[in-house]
Formats: C-alpha cells, structure tokens, sequence
C-alpha cells in the first residue's frame, strides 16, 4: 500500500475530453432524426449515416452554429476556415469504418474557463464531429444500434492544466450548466448525452523542470509532461469521473515505486469492482490516418456570422452570478444556488421585480427561495404573499426587544448560569425562550446582540 508521504512526492497532471450531443433535430451530416433515445433500434438510420455506397453527407448548420456558441462562451478563437476529415478506425460501432470528425482544422480553437478557485483552465480545441453506434452485450453476443451513430457530437479538449479530482468536477459541472443555459444539449449523463474522458499521468513534484520562454508580450512557463499517459474512456457520471482519476492516481504511483515504466493506453471503469481495467494500447494521432473528407467542402465562417452568434447567445450563468452579487447583494453561495438553472435565475429576478413594488428585499426573498426549495413553477404572487405574512407583525423594535430578552433571562437562570460559565450554546435556549414569549414574532437578527449585552451586566 503506497504510504501518504509517498503520495506527496508525487502530483497528477489532467486533461479532460468532453464529448456531448447536440439536440439538434436531424443529425450531423444528414436528414435523420436526431431524437434517438428510447426508440426502436436501428429505425433513425439511412444509406448516408450507415455509410452505404455512393451516399453522400452533407453538414448540419444548426449543429456548426451551436459548436461555435460553445466555442465563443468558452473564450475560444473561431477558425476563418476550418475542414472535416476522416479519422479511420475499425470498430463494430462505426459502420462506415471511419468517423467524420476535425483534428488539424479544428472550428474553435484557444479558450479558456475560471473556476470557482480562481484557476484557469486552458482549453485547447472545441471542435464538431458525429457520435458511433452504441453495443449491447448481452446473453454472448453484441448487438448494434446505429440509432445513434452520425448525431452530432462537439468535443471540448483541455490542455493538461488540472492537478486534483475537485478541479475536475468543478470544470465539468460549470460545462454542464453551459450547455444547458446556450440550449444546445440537454447534457443528460444518464442518457449519454454528456460523456467526460481524463487523459492521466503523474509525475515526481522535485523533478518538475521549468523552461521559461520570454517573449514579447509575455513570460511563458512550461512545465515537462510525463511521458506517458493513460486515457479514461466514456465516464458517464461525475462520481464515476472522480473514483477513476483517484484510483488511477493511486495505481501509476503504486507501479511507479516498484520500478514499472507505463505507457500509454486506454482503460474502462469498472463500477462494480471500482477499479479501472485495460481496454486496448492507446493510439497516437497518426494510427488513424487523419485525411480531409473528400465529400465535404471546407467551412468558411465569415466574422459577420460570428458576432451575430454571439450577440444571440444568453446571460452566461458565472456573469449571472457575479450580477447577481453585485445588483441584489447576494452572497457567494446565494448567487450559485440561484443561477443553477436559467429558469431558476429568470424565475428569482421576476420575484425580485415584483417584490421590490411591495418593498420586499431581494436578500429576503432569496433566503426564502432557498430555504424553502421554491422551483421555477410556484406562483410568484403565491410566493411573495408569503413572504409578506411571515414579515408582518414582526417585532424589530429594540426596546420591546429588551424587555422580552429581560423577561427570557429571568425565567431562565440555569441558562444564563451555563452561559457565564462559557457554554456559547446556552445562548440558544434564551433566545428560543423570547420567541416563546413573543409567539415567534421577535426579529431573531437583533436578539442576539441585545442578549448579550444584558448578560454582561446580570450577576
């Protein structure tokens, strides 16, 4: 068992590959229904997505506007020009034998997303591609269900920037509400519309080199990479996403101290038994014999199209939260509950709109909207007519205040003898023994400096 001191010694270089599908109406390069999921196997399939002689694809515009939405919330330069290419591999699951995907010109390239830490994870490439058929294996033998196979798939490829299992999630999730919130895909992990692939290696933290570049415009630091690393294939949970990367974590630095050299590969999850397991040797680039697909013509997305794209796309949830802050003085934790869904955040703002005519505070409808789980589709008149009645009769006077703190501490001699001797807690009790005495109406947000206050004085 590799000791803590030993796992110190070493630090986990991430990269993650996110696939998801976009829900367009038809798929990627022909006319087929893209809603899929559930139906009749093999029934949204036609000569051109199955591959057949003499068919011919054709691009989806929708599904090129969406990628390019990604790529813009994402930071991320759109390419002028960019082209489609076979990528050749020989699997059950592909019917054609190839996969129309991008690897030299890709759509969107050099992004970028902050997380809640503050780290900025670099994003290399966000580019557009079909989804393959989907196996079966069931009673010895393997099915097939191209149903599936030609929907419109956009990959996210980070660089190696993530050094924990908890920049992973985060980085994940934040992709997650993106989606949803631009409305390109459900993101529906259960269903397969989102799949999360990690690229993992580790490395000795006192071997790290350094090679600084000075340039122009700035200092570039880079950091040598393993040489090798080890692909985590079609993770379809965020917990199954982070109980790999520890466990491989733990594995290559276990192999590691025993002298072993890895390589590169590509491994499962195993969830039953919680590990990860070999799948095959790992390809390089050139295994698939990249080459421009012949039957499309290269895209040409011209600047014009770009900035209306853009100026069509919604309020991104982490600028929503920032505003939330900063226009309705909502704290941190606040703001993200509130902007976890577009439809949460929009339902709160038209509480907030109507609330502010009835002089309702928008820290005080926010505390409610959380405390009591309030959805989207609760009456907003209902909503504030409750929050209005919980406020009125409210006891804020300080004066009166005091008098029923008085009243509490004389009633209650055992507690304010535990709070003299240091017992915090006992605070409670005195202040649950004035909202008894003001049938819960006294204001609790004063009573407890008005407490102890009188306490400083009472022998």
């Amino acid at each position: 068992m590799t000791g803590k001191r030993t796992m110190n010694n070493y630090e986990p270089v991430i990269g993650l590959e996110v696939h998801v599908e976009l829900n367009t109406k038809s798929k990627m390069f022909c006319r087929c229904s893209a809603d899929y999921f559930g139906k009749e196997p093999n029934t949204h399939t036609c000569p051109v997505c199955l591959g057949l002689p003499g068919a011919l694809p054709y691009i989806n515009q929708s599904a090129i506007e969406d990628c390019i939405k990604i790529g813009l919330a994402l930071n991320c330069s759109v390419s002028p020009i960019s082209r489609f290419e076979r990528k050749n591999y020989f699997y059950p699951d592909l019917s054609k034998g190839y996969q129309i995907s991008q690897y030299r010109w890709p759509l969107c390239i050099n992004g970028q997303l902050t997380l809640d830490n503050g780290q900025v994870i670099r994003i290399n490439r966000v580019h557009q591609e079909e989804d393959t058929g989907k196996l079966f294996h069931q009673e010895g033998q393997t099915l097939i269900d191209f149903n599936r196979s030609g929907v419109p798939l956009v990959e996210i490829v980070t660089e190696p920037d993530f050094r924990d299992v908890e920049a992973v999630r985060d980085y994940a999730k934040k992709l997650q509400q993106l989606f949803r919130y631009l409305g390109v895909s459900n993101a529906d992990m259960e269903r397969g519309d989102m799949r999360l692939e990690a690229n993992v290696s580790v490395r000795k933290v006192k071997s790290q080199k350094s090679k600084v570049k000075n340039t122009s415009q700035n200092l570039k630091v880079e950091e040598e990479l393993p040489p090798y690393r080890v692909e985590l294939k079609n993770i379809n949970s965020f917990r199954f996403m982070v109980a790999a990367i520890e466990y491989e974590i733990k594995r290559q630095i276990e192999a590691l101290e025993k002298g072993e050299k890895l390589s590169q590969e590509t491994r499962g999850w195993n969830g039953d038994k919680k590990c990860t397991y070999v799948q095959r040797s790992k390809e390089e680039a050139h295994d698939y014999r990249y080459f421009p697909e012949p039957d499309l013509p290269e895209l040409r997305i011209e600047e014009s199209r770009v900035k209306s794209l853009e100026s069509s796309m919604p309020e991104l949830p982490w600028s929503k939260n920032k505003r939330f802050e900063e226009e309705f003085k909502l704290s941190t934790a606040q703001a993200k509950i509130l902007t976890e869904t577009e439809e949460l955040a929009d339902y709160f703002e038209g509480l907030v709109e109507l609330g502010g005519k009835e002089g309702i505070d928008a820290v005080k409808i926010a505390n409610y909207v959380i405390n009591q789980k309030i959805g989207a589709g609760t009456s907003v008149e209902e909503v504030l007519g409750k929050i209005k009645a919980k406020g009125e009769g409210v006891i804020g006077d300080e004066r009166e205040l005091e008098k029923l703190a008085q009243e509490a501490i004389s009633e209650n001699e055992k507690a304010v003898a535990d709070y003299k001797s240091g017992k915090e807690a006992a605070l409670q009790v005195l202040i649950g023994g004035v909202m008894r005495l003001s049938k819960g109406k006294a204001d609790t947000s004063k009573l407890k400096p008005i407490l102890e206050k009188l306490l400083k004085v009472v022998t």
